[in-house]
């Protein structure tokens, strides 16, 4: 009788793997094809993917890559709160779906946590030790790293509407985010850092209150800002000496049913940039359009600008007298080119 060898140890480790993986092409040929290469890192809830937590294929990239890196992401819901550090560049996250791919925490401001520093008191019951969370540690997603990617995917923030809550917190260089859901109530989107540059395209934005907020350099092409409640938009804080805060273009302004006092923004700092031109506005959008957070010195510093909008919430008669209506010469100037410099290869193709 003809005796058959068992297979040595490290080939049946190599055959177990090979499996595995071919196995997982198998089960999703669709979604995986288009990011079948070398550089790609899976993530799947469901565990037919190498990770199960995106948190986790962020933890094994290199730090500082010269080459773009893939972490694709199956369909599900992955409640993490995820940090991007800043030793990462040139990643980008793609879901399968974006309506399906969803990111989910559920922080707010007002989570009491241990205080920073805190020491044990003497008299116990006059010190509790412990202080609201506040606005910047509730992100859902923090981006601290340059040149990253998200696309087809969802950034939500589902905390109960009591008090800021971040769905999306970014505070790295050329940022691109493509077909990306950003959900939330008030804080949704904080652009984090000044002087750094953000693109947002086909993206859907929601939320209550100053839902787009911070110092960045961000421009929105083609996106849907829908206010969930009477309240602001934007709160932009350019720093004094940036040319360019918020650039809406060719956005739609949509309102949930009961919404329909929506001022366009707000200054959170005195220099506040903010443009809105070739968009479509509802008629949930205020006549005064703009708003000077209680103080009047701010009229004289903000920059708040439109042009070419339509629609009942474009109207400019009743337009706040220090906001600004630029001609075609102005705008034709404004493009994502001029906004954020001429060193544009990190913009998509449809931008450049």
């Amino acid at each position: 009788m003809r005796t058959i060898n068992p297979i040595p140890k490290h080939r049946g480790s190599m055959i177990a793997m090979l499996s595995l993986v071919l196995g997982f092409f198998y089960c999703c040929p669709t979604w995986a094809k288009s990011y079948d290469n070398p550089d790609t890192l899976f993530v799947a809830r469901d565990g037919t993917a190498e990770f199960r937590t995106i948190g986790s294929a962020i933890e094994v990239c290199r730090a500082f890559m010269e080459y773009h890196k893939v972490i694709f992401v199956k369909k599900g819901v992955y409640k993490e709160k995820i940090i991007v550090p800043s030793w990462l560049t040139n990643i980008e996250i793609c879901g399968e779906d974006a309506a399906t791919t969803i990111i989910t925490y559920d922080d707010h401001a007002n989570i009491p946590i241990p205080k920073i520093g805190f020491e044990a008191s003497p008299q116990p019951e006059k010190e509790s030790g412990q202080q609201p969370m506040g606005t910047f540690r509730t992100f859902t997603v923090k981006v601290e790293g340059s040149d990253i990617t998200f696309k087809n995917i969802t950034i939500e923030n589902n905390a109960p509407r009591l008090g800021q809550a971040v769905a999306l917190h970014t505070e790295g260089d050329r940022l691109v985010f493509n077909g990306c859901r950003l959900l939330g109530n008030q804080d949704t989107v904080y652009t984090g850092v000044g002087n750094t540059r953000i693109f947002f395209l086909n993206c859907y934005i929601e939320g209550t209150t100053d839902f787009i907020f911070g110092p960045s350099t961000a421009w929105f092409e083609h996106c849907t800002i829908k206010s969930k409640t009477n309240s602001y938009i934007t709160a932009a804080s350019t720093p004094k000496g940036v040319a360019y805060g918020y650039v809406f273009n060719d956005c739609d302004l949509i309102a949930d049913d009961g919404a329909d006092q929506v001022f366009l923004g707000r200054p959170w700092r005195p220099y506040a940039h903010t443009l809105f031109m070739n968009c479509r506005m509802g008629n949930h959008i205020r006549p005064e359009g703009w708003h000077n957070w209680g103080k009047q010195t701010n009229e004289q510093t903000t920059r708040y600008e439109e042009y070419n909008n339509s629609g009942e919430g474009a109207d400019t008669k009743q337009r706040a007298p220090w906001s600004h209506q630029l001609t075609k010469k102005q705008a034709q100037r404004i493009t994502p080119e001029e906004v954020f410099g001429a060193d544009n290869a990190w913009l998509p193709a449809k931008a450049r």
